[in-house]
């Protein structure tokens, strides 16, 4: 294919992108249109992994210009799709010719989550915009198409990824301010900002990223936790020094969680730990589904808020049945789900405090009120706490996000 051509075929992806996001509604506004229409995203996805099956699990084939054909490439990079483009926090797919294994560290988020972000933002021209997670640097190139590379700061943890992110920038002719280092401290030099755009999850709202934001100001993130149960997309106003509050907007999307953010390495001596814990055994109505997205989005999110340090994990002997643990480790406090023939359930709980009574108390709540969906539900954020309630139901919160990453 000559460069005329790759050239004319990725203007015409382009706009067939533009009118399939226009048609699913994530796209809605003719700013951000245009600058779907103007931003070539293969230039920030040179090369990129994606899945395919394995024999036991996950196998991420490399894709780049020089291993496929240019045209199936380009298709790809077009896709509505997300792409990997390095696996743990390392591995970039010009390293390897092989499908391989590994954990997804950095990624090009689908282009329709990226421009629903965009639009919910809200921006106006001449706003300053903080963009948390610049990864490949494709959103930060349309934040740049939109409101020009001098009113958007974008920062990025791994000095790796932030590198090629500059580069495709360069090429693509964006001059945003970009920034290598720890994405929750926000950038105290370019701050205050009108808005914070966040392409990582978050257990809690940083303070940085309040104090930063002019007052009136809006933060837009995903929250998640270490049961990798996300709350969706939540808008926050910022109202005052270190105050803030927010809604939940009722979205299924989610990001690789910050770094610092992400869940700690269990205990080493963690199964002599638990053989040797008795603990107390008891009947339980709630079974281990409650802490899957996949069955219940909300009451999966809500689990997590009940027990923020508990990570999961399933563990069997021989031909016995899968048990599902919740343990956390800062508490020494571990509760396992036992299936029983009946297909009832029996937790058996060890520590400080029973971790499995307070994910039912916060589902009872839940459900005594309706079940009501993640929409339905606000954040109040103050510098001390940051707490969830769910809407019209007392004054009493549901729970706190935990302050220390």
């Amino acid at each position: 294919m000559s460069a005329a051509d790759s050239r004319g075929r990725s203007v015409h992806l382009r706009r067939h992108l533009v009118d399939a996001l226009t048609e699913t509604g994530d796209l809605r506004t003719r700013p951000w249109r245009d600058a779907i229409q103007a931003v070539p995203r293969e230039v920030f996805i040179p090369t990129f992994f994606r899945p395919v099956d394995g024999p036991a699990e996950t196998l991420w084939m490399p894709v780049t210009a020089d291993l496929i054909d240019e045209s199936e490439w380009l298709e790809l990079a077009y896709q509505d799709e997300t792409w990997v483009t390095q696996l743990d926090g390392q591995l970039d797919p010009k390293q390897t010719e092989r499908p391989v294994t590994g954990v997804p560290t950095s990624s090009s988020t689908m282009p329709g989550l990226v421009v629903r972000m965009l639009e919910e933002l809200r921006v106006e021209d001449g706003a300053k915009v903080l963009e948390i997670g610049t990864g490949t640097g494709y959103s930060t190139a349309l934040l740049s198409e939109r409101l020009g590379g001098e009113f958007v700061t974008s920062i990025e943890y791994d000095s790796a990824v932030a590198r090629r992110a500059a580069l495709a920038l360069g090429t693509a002719g964006y001059t945003p301010n970009l920034v290598v280092g720890d994405g929750l401290d926000g950038h105290p030099a370019t701050a205050l900002f009108d808005r914070v755009i966040a392409t990582c999850s978050v257990r809690h709202v940083p303070a940085a990223w309040i104090e930063q934001t002019r007052p009136g100001g809006s933060i837009l993130t995903t929250l998640t936790g270490w049961l990798d149960a996300s709350a969706g997309l939540v808008r926050l106003e910022v109202t005052g020094q270190g105050r803030a509050k927010g809604t939940f907007l009722g979205t299924t999307d989610s990001f690789m969680p910050a770094r610092p953010h992400d869940r700690p390495a269990l205990p080493d001596d963690l199964f002599d730990w638990l053989g040797e814990t008795s603990g107390k055994e008891r009947a339980t109505a709630i079974g281990p589904e409650v802490l899957e997205q996949t069955v219940d989005w909300t009451a999966a999110y809500l689990a997590q808020l009940a027990v923020p340090g508990a990570q999961p994990i399933g563990i069997s002997e021989g031909d016995g049945p899968m048990i599902t643990y919740l343990i956390d480790g800062g508490r020494q406090a571990f509760a396992a789900l036992i299936p029983q023939s009946d297909r009832s359930w029996r937790v058996r709980t060890a520590g400080p405090v029973d971790l499995w009574a307070r994910v039912e108390r916060i589902l009872e709540t839940w459900r005594a009120a309706g079940q009501p969906s993640l929409d339905s539900f606000h954040i109040d954020i103050r510098p001390d706490v940051q707490t969830i309630s769910l809407t019209g139901v007392g004054d009493r919160p549901l729970g706190s996000l935990p302050l220390r990453t």
